[in-house]
This record gives C-alpha cells, sequence and structure tokens, in this order.
C-alpha cells in the first residue's frame, strides 16, 4: 500500500517534463511572434516622431499622429476605396499578364533553341532597362489607363521568364528518360515530371514579381496619371504640399503590396510542391528588379 503511495506522488517522468517544455515553448514562441512585430513598429513610430520634433516642420516631415488621423479621414471616403479599387485592378492585371507571357516564352525557349536564341537577349534588356525608360516608351504607344498594366507586365516577365526555364532545366533526367521509354502521355509527364520541378522556382519568382509590379505600376500612375488612380493622388499631393496625404498613400501603396504578397504566399503554399519556395521567401527567384 505505501509503495502504491509513492507511486502515485512520485515527481512526473522524463517524456511528461519534455511534453510540458515543449508546451511552455510553444507558447512562449507564439507571445514573440505577436510581441515582437509590435515592438518593432513602435521603435520605428518613436524615431519618426523623434525626427519630426527635430524637423520641426510638418511640410518637410509630419509627425505620425498628423498622418494617423489624415488617414483616418481618408479611409471613410468612398473615393478612398475606389482609387484603391482602380489601381489594384490594373497591377494585378499586369501581374498576370506578365506571368502568363514570362511561362509561355519559357516553355516556348525550352522547347525551341531557336526561340531562346531570339528571345533571351529581349528579355535580358527588359530586365536590365530602367523602369522610367519603359514607362516614357510605352507611354508613347498606350494611353494612360493602360500604361500600368503594360509596365507591370514587363518587369514581371523576366523574373517569371529565368524562373521557370531554369526550373526546366532542373528537371530529372532519369524520369525523363524513363517517361520517353514507356511512351508516356505528354499530358501524364508534365503532372508528373515537369510541373513538379518547375513549380518552387515559380513560385519564388510569383513572389518577388508581385512586389515589382506594384512599384512599377505605381510609378507608371505617376508619371502618367490615370483617373482615379493612387499614382494620381500620389502626384496631386505632391503639387499641392501635402505631405501627409504623400505618407498616406505611400502607407496605402506598402500595405497592398505586403497583403498581395502574403495572400499570393498563402495561395501557393497550399500546392506541395510549392511549399519550399514560399516557405524560403522566394530566395530562388531569378530575375532583376525594377530599377
Amino acid at each position: 500500500m505505501r509503495a502504491l503511495r509513492r507511486r502515485a506522488v512520485a515527481p512526473p517522468g522524463r517524456g511528461v517534463r519534455r511534453v510540458r517544455q515543449w508546451a511552455r515553448g510553444r507558447r512562449g514562441s507564439a507571445v514573440v511572434r505577436v510581441v515582437r512585430p509590435v515592438l518593432v513598429l513602435a521603435f520605428w513610430l518613436v524615431v519618426w516622431q523623434a525626427a519630426a520634433l527635430v524637423v520641426g516642420q510638418r511640410l518637410l516631415l509630419p509627425a505620425p499622429a498628423e498622418v494617423g488621423a489624415r488617414f483616418g479621414e481618408l479611409v471613410v471616403e468612398p473615393a478612398f476605396w475606389a482609387t484603391v479599387g482602380h489601381s489594384l485592378v490594373r497591377v494585378l492585371s499586369g501581374f498576370v499578364l506578365g506571368t502568363v507571357a514570362g511561362t509561355v516564352l519559357a516553355v516556348t525557349a525550352a522547347r525551341w533553341s531557336v526561340v531562346r536564341a531570339l528571345v533571351t537577349p529581349l528579355v535580358g534588356a527588359v530586365r536590365a532597362a530602367p523602369v522610367v525608360s519603359f514607362i516614357i516608351l510605352v507611354l508613347i504607344w498606350v494611353d494612360s489607363g493602360r500604361l500600368a498594366v503594360v509596365v507591370s507586365a514587363l518587369m514581371v516577365l523576366p523574373v517569371v521568364f529565368a524562373a521557370v526555364l531554369e526550373g526546366i532545366g532542373r528537371r530529372d533526367v532519369a524520369m525523363l528518360e524513363v517517361a520517353l521509354v514507356f511512351r508516356l502521355p505528354v499530358w501524364r509527364r508534365v503532372r508528373a515530371i515537369d510541373v513538379p520541378a518547375v513549380l518552387p522556382f515559380f513560385a519564388a519568382a510569383c513572389q518577388v514579381g508581385i512586389g515589382l509590379a506594384w512599384k512599377s505600376g505605381i510609378a507608371a500612375e505617376v508619371i502618367g496619371l490615370p483617373a482615379g488612380s493612387v499614382g494620381e493622388r500620389l502626384y496631386d499631393a505632391k503639387l499641392l504640399l501635402e505631405t501627409a496625404d504623400v505618407f498616406v498613400w505611400t502607407g496605402v501603396v506598402v500595405a497592398l503590396s505586403l497583403a498581395a504578397e502574403r495572400g499570393l504566399g498563402a495561395l501557393l503554399r497550399r500546392v506541395p510542391s510549392a511549399r519550399g519556395a514560399v516557405a524560403g521567401g522566394g530566395a530562388r527567384g531569378r530575375g532583376g528588379g525594377a530599377s
């Protein structure tokens, strides 16, 4: 009976202690994930406020409270959401167009060496040229309403082209030979071999491309000034010396870009072959940036 009592009050075993430590670690990491961004944001808000006090001129650097108040005024206006919607449609349309065009060109270039020899220098030129040059050039050919779509597509295309082409080159040669020996239908080979090999590179390129699409698309709107766009509102704020509005609209662009990137990442994580590339933050992405 005494032995049973001693066993009942005995300390938990090593396995139980490990489980408890693991649970405490999980709770601690969850708290860190929530608290750390708040602390980082608070730090930079303090730095911003201190810089605004040092400058002492709201025309040059408005305080965070002033920018926040101005955002509160704008966000309740229907025109604000209409402006955001117009720019959102333009940028996402350009992103989709550039992604499709880059993928098709990469597949064609991988299939025929002549196409690759002809297309690769052109894609390299698009990647290397400053985005402002393309904005001015495209503005000669298309109206300002479609300018952001075309420019965003041009900036995304080289990134997707290079990534998909590299993914095609990384396919398992042994698996391709097996498919050839057993005369596997093309659609089955594409689904079983090609897509799993290319998808991680494609996913990383998409995450890089969505940010480029936003930066280049808004830059195109600032120059082309299509009616009812974020770029037009930015230009008007600069013209009227409304620095708080410039900060607000810049913050809106950054928030939309981050939201689009996070949403795209969440969508791609549902595809098993793309999870590694998405978790890695697009480290595999190839291409260039808009300068």
